[in-house]
């Protein structure tokens, strides 16, 4: 199942977007094995539903043990990934660091996940989402006119920032070591990848098509006809009616008319022509109403709704009673899967190193190096 069948990668485990991105990883077919610390770590309720943690086999290991560094170095010499999300140094301290481990096993691809990236002075910094996003300039972009940034949960930093160009990164370093026979370290830092989001705004400002004042620019509510509105009901739809036919589409649903968009002067009167005009029905009414329409107006929706475009992809589905998003991309010839549920903290401890050939297991658990939960 997947394209990456085959690949081998070890998971130090870590929170947030090293395992978003080693679920990835998994349901693209690698098999991935996670090393947890025993008893885990921090887990937003019952590690059984701790989703990013889906998709591999966990194996609990007290790094603090010089026999459980040598099981990690093992597993490694059998692996094409290694993936980290220490503080920079402290890989390095623990004799797993990128020169111990190519000392192994020279074609290993090693994937270094942090906020603010193995150098730097903020490096040895501790820091969130939030932080990262902040410094990147990324935060400063979202929010209205004349009010503060507002926070987009942690989904630009983390995830699109952070895991996304993780994934990309070992990806792209996998291809190279078919090539060379070389592995090397990836390091991805979500201050880096947030930036690099933002290519498209540096690219318009540098063109004067975006000002840095934010709620001010055509995609960042500055814009009426990209914008959510409130509905009767107290639900909100987005409306994103950028291009012409699709603008008069947009009026013509509604049936409003209002003084030319072309001129920003006018945005304030468009604005409060779109909201009034909005407020007089449901969301559920102006869904239909739109229905089948080019206009670009969509019903805001909670997590995991069953909207029917939603339920005929199979963008949600349901595992052992948990909602929650199918993986993606889809892929026409070696398609992807769930696999495992999340575990926890060395529920496969036994198994797993058995299957990747750790033949002094029973040693390892009695002495603690190892634990079995």
């Amino acid at each position: 199942m997947g394209p990456l069948q085959g690949v081998k990668v070890v998971e130090l485990a870590g929170i947030g977007p090293g395992p978003f991105a080693c679920m990835m990883l998994a349901e693209l077919g690698a098999e991935v094995l996670r090393i947890d610390r025993p008893g885990g770590g921090l887990s937003f309720g019952p590690p059984e539903l701790d989703l990013v943690n889906r998709g591999r086999r966990s194996v609990a290991l007290d790094l603090k043990s010089p026999a459980a560094i040598d099981v990690v170095r093992r597993l490694v010499a059998q692996a094409d990934v290694l993936v980290e999300a220490f503080r920079p140094g402290v890989a390095e301290r623990l004799g797993l660091g990128p020169d111990d481990l190519h000392a192994i096993t020279p074609k290993l691809v090693y994937g270094r996940m942090t906020g603010w990236g193995q150098d730097g002075p903020l490096a040895q910094a501790a820091g969130h989402d939030i932080d990262y996003i902040a410094l990147s300039g990324a935060l400063h972009l979202i929010g209205r006119a004349g009010g503060p940034p507002q926070v987009p949960a942690n989904l630009l930093g983390d995830f699109a920032g952070g895991s996304l160009y993780l994934v990309v990164g070992v990806l792209a370093a996998l291809h190279e070591a078919q090539r060379s026979g070389r592995g090397q370290v990836v390091d991805a830092a979500i201050v880096d990848g947030s930036a690099h989001l933002t290519t498209m705004m540096l690219g318009a400002l540098a063109a004067g098509a975006w000002t840095r004042e934010r709620g001010t620019n055509l995609l960042d509510t500055g814009a009426p006809f990209y914008d959510v509105y409130e509905t009767a009901d107290g639900k909100h739809v987005a409306v994103g009616a950028i291009e012409q036919p699709f603008y008069d589409e947009l009026m013509a649903r509604l049936g409003v008319t209002a003084p030319d968009r072309d001129d920003p002067a006018n945005w304030p009167e468009l604005r409060k022509v779109l909201a009034e005009a909005f407020l007089g029905r449901t969301q559920a009414e102006w869904t239909e109403v739109f229905d089948g329409s080019d206009a670009c107006v969509t019903a805001v929706l909670p997590l995991a709704a069953d909207h029917p475009h939603l339920v005929a992809r199979g963008t949600f589905v349901d595992r052992d009673g948990v909602r929650q998003a199918a993986p993606a991309p889809r892929f026409s010839r070696t398609p992807t899967g769930l696999g495992r549920p999340p575990a926890r903290a060395g529920r496969h401890t036994r198994e797993a190193l058995t299957d990747w050939g750790i033949t002094d297991v029973d040693d390892l658990l009695e002495s603690g190096a190892a634990v079995q939960s």
